[in-house]
């Protein structure tokens, strides 16, 4: 399976399922990049970028509405998440 099919599959989920989706995700701490961390005390719980406040739930809901990858990674840049230009 591609990045392309999982991305369509998952935008197809119901809101619950990709509730569930991010949960099971988010279990054990991704170290590839900077990763992703829950930590009870912020953001109330919820998978976030490490070392921010930006929620993966967030971004999903970015993308849902129309955010582009782009505009995601502009953001990104201008929050010193990410530090040198693709």
């Amino acid at each position: 399976m591609t990045l392309k099919e999982l991305e369509a599959q998952l935008l197809a989920l119901s809101d619950d399922e990709k509730a569930q989706v991010i949960q099971l995700l988010s279990q054990g701490k991704i170290t590839l990049g900077r990763g992703i961390e829950k930590t009870p005390d912020v953001c109330g719980g919820s998978a976030c970028i490490t070392g921010t406040r930006i929620t993966v739930w967030g971004l999903v809901e970015a993308r849902r509405i129309g955010y582009s990858e782009a505009d995601l990674y502009q953001f990104c840049m201008k929050m010193h998440i990410i530090k040198t230009p693709l």
